[in-house]
């Protein structure tokens, strides 16, 4: 065992900092100002929003709601658990009352209200949805479409099994998953043939 340092005594450290202020400040090169820093921005279905002077406490799911009026994901147990909140963050499924808005920067946010076409058809998975009576009070619906869209785009939607699994962080009070699951393989055949 190697003896330690002793610890600077307070008094050496006054003389320091005393001896830092007192020294003549030496001259800096003229260096060209940093150009500003862009603003944080994050892009939402296709269009880019302003994160400036938000504040960082600001959950995702929060920003969408409040800021963008974009009431699909809904505000269910707040703390990840429910799956209602589900949106698609650069194109992979995450609860946003759990992701801070002022981190995602450069990022793409997609929610349930930008999976249909600019023209109004709805996406398989919606149109799924709608065919198989996949929903009942209807809460929970726009974060099991999403979860099921990146299901599905993930490679997870083989089997009844599969399908229950990959989508079980979504819950349903009403109960409906028989039918969601086959609104999901259904949407996984409509997308394996090019309906997407």
């Amino acid at each position: 065992m190697t003896p330690m340092d002793p610890a600077p005594l307070r008094r050496d450290l006054v003389r320091a900092a005393s001896l830092a202020a007192l020294a003549p400040a030496l001259p800096v090169a003229a260096q060209p100002a940093a150009a500003p820093a862009a603003a944080p921005t994050l892009r939402v279905n296709g269009a880019v929003h302003d994160l400036a002077g938000l504040d960082p406490r600001t959950t995702l799911l929060d920003w969408l709601r409040e800021r963008l009026d974009l009431t699909g994901a809904k505000k269910g147990c707040n703390e990840g658990a429910c799956g209602a909140c589900t949106v698609l963050l650069d194109g992979r499924r995450v609860n946003a009352c759990l992701v801070l808005a002022a981190t995602l920067d450069g990022r793409s946010v997609t929610t349930v209200e930008g999976l249909a076409r600019a023209d109004g058809t709805l996406h398989p998975v919606q149109q799924a949805f709608i065919d198989h009576d996949a929903f009942q009070c209807g809460y929970c619906t726009p974060g099991q479409v999403v979860s099921a869209v990146a299901c599905i785009t993930e490679g997870h939607a083989g089997s009844e099994a599969e399908i229950r699994e990959w989508m079980s962080g979504n819950l349903c009070r009403c109960a409906a998953y028989p039918q969601i699951t086959a609104a999901v393989q259904d949407a996984a055949a409509r997308m394996a043939r090019g309906e997407a």
